[in-house]
């Protein structure tokens, strides 16, 4: 989740409901231009006896950050604790219950972001082994209960973690328990991004499949493939969803700015510090009669802020967001933006992968998100049919994208290879959390322990 470096007390507030439009009309960028951001989390453990560790113990998550500054990483600083750092390679962040996060940097190729990925991992690695502590790279915590999981001191999830019981029974779950990798992606004006939107939501479901891999929950198999998709299902339905509206005509800048006015808020950031806004009405903010901060109006970045506290399947800001994928190992983090890129980055595979899915009705949209997290490849598609039916079809028009775009590495290869391992998986028939559940219920003997042999 964001981190909110510098408080915005003195900026000019948003004086015209026109100016919601404008972080977005600010993120066409020309293809030339385009860039891409990956994002992955992953749960951290002691390699003793596993438990996660807290904020303040000896070795524990601040000594973890602190210890990134000698990677060159610099501070970010909250209430007086580290709660954040940033870099060339982007920024190093918490998760509620210290989940580390890279956001890794805007890049012009994937082998960057192969190149990024691989020095991140191989600095908290080497961190790990000398405080003992090691990662996973799993949708979701496969033992713990929330009781066990420890709090890290950022502002906002004290307001978030507060206010989640009043409106869905699993949004603790969803800010303690999961893990994710989510891709950031640009579009050229209003008409490229409809498209690119509409398409990712219509296939988020697949990226869901094939990087399904949440399916214990407190030692034991949950039946699920994804449960942290399915989390998602009552976490808050007021933020979360499929979002209808976007495959209706007319949808653009102004409609998801609508959309997001009817977010009910979390917080305002003034002085350095969170005001609890919980379920308050960003329209009330424009007029000044936020009861949190009455008489004020709203600045850019409270409504930047605002942007980021609303969680659909893909999020619009100055870039749209990919967040159907759980977290995974080294080499599943690479294959996620591969095959948004793919698909979104090259016209002639947009328009394939568009051809593909236009024609879905939203009660048949609806069903196959709903059904995705338990199914898998298995879900049905609108139509009749299932995922497992055009898994490899959508996989060949990103390969064909990314070959299209030409970006290769020192060797002369394209990006596709790194689409190599969703062929393995779409090959198989069998999603992660599939092979997990054999290992479970074969070698490991019903032994949840053993997870923590399959590390990051």
């Amino acid at each position: 989740m964001s981190t909110r470096q510098v408080s915005e007390s003195n900026e000019p507030t948003i004086e015209s409901r026109d100016q919601l439009v404008a972080p977005m009309i600010k993120g066409e960028k020309p293809r030339e231009a385009w860039r891409i951001g990956t994002e992955h989390e992953k749960l951290v453990y002691c390699t003793g006896d596993h438990h996660a560790p807290s904020y303040d113990e000896p070795g524990g998550i601040r000594d973890m950050l602190v210890a990134l500054e000698d990677f060159g990483w610099e501070p970010v600083i909250e209430g007086g604790n580290i709660i954040a750092l940033s870099g060339s390679d982007g920024a190093v962040s918490l998760e509620p219950a210290g989940q580390l996060e890279l956001s890794g940097a805007p890049l012009v190729n994937l082998h960057q972001t192969c190149d990024e990925t691989g020095r991140h991992l191989d600095q908290v690695k080497a961190i790990g082994a000398k405080t003992g502590k090691g990662f996973l790279g799993l949708g979701m915590w496969p033992d713990k209960t929330r009781e066990e999981l420890p709090i890290m001191p950022k502002g906002r999830y004290a307001i978030m973690l507060r206010h989640m019981p009043r409106v869905g029974t699993m949004g603790l779950d969803m800010m303690l328990r999961t893990c994710t990798i989510q891709v950031n992606l640009d579009y050229a004006s209003e008409a490229d991004m409809v498209q690119k939107f509409r398409t990712s939501l219509a296939l988020q479901p697949l990226a869901t499949a094939l990087f399904a891999n949440s399916p214990f929950t407190e030692g034991k198999p949950n039946g699920f493939l994804s449960y942290r998709s399915h989390i998602w299902s009552d976490t808050d339905p007021a933020r979360t969803g499929m979002l209808p509206f976007v495959f209706e005509d007319g949808f653009g800048y102004a409609r998801y700015a609508e959309y997001m006015l009817d977010v009910p808020m979390y917080f305002v950031y003034r002085d350095g510090k969170y005001i609890d806004a919980a379920g308050q009405s960003f329209r009330d903010f424009l007029d000044g009669k936020l009861p949190a901060l009455p008489g004020e109006r709203p600045t850019a970045s409270d409504w930047q802020d605002h942007l980021s506290t609303a969680f659909p399947e893909v999020r619009l800001k100055s870039f749209l967001e990919m967040r159907g994928a759980d977290g995974g190992p080294w080499n599943r983090i690479c294959a996620l933006p591969a095959f948004w890129v793919g698909l979104l980055y090259d016209q002639t595979a947009l328009d394939a992968a568009w051809d593909l899915v236009k024609g879905w009705d939203m009660d048949g949209r609806e069903r196959l998100r709903s059904e995705v997290p338990r199914l898998g490849l298995d879900a049905p598609l609108p139509g009749g049919g299932t995922l497992k039916d055009i898994a490899a079809e959508v996989l060949a028009i990103s390969r064909a994208g990314l070959n299209a775009r030409g970006q290769l590495n020192r060797i002369g290869e394209t990006e596709a290879g790194f689409l190599n391992p969703l062929d393995e998986i779409v090959a198989s028939g069998k999603v992660p959390a599939q092979r997990l559940l054999d290992k479970f219920h074969g070698p490991w003997g019903g032994d949840i322990s053993r997870v923590y042999e399959e590390s990051f």
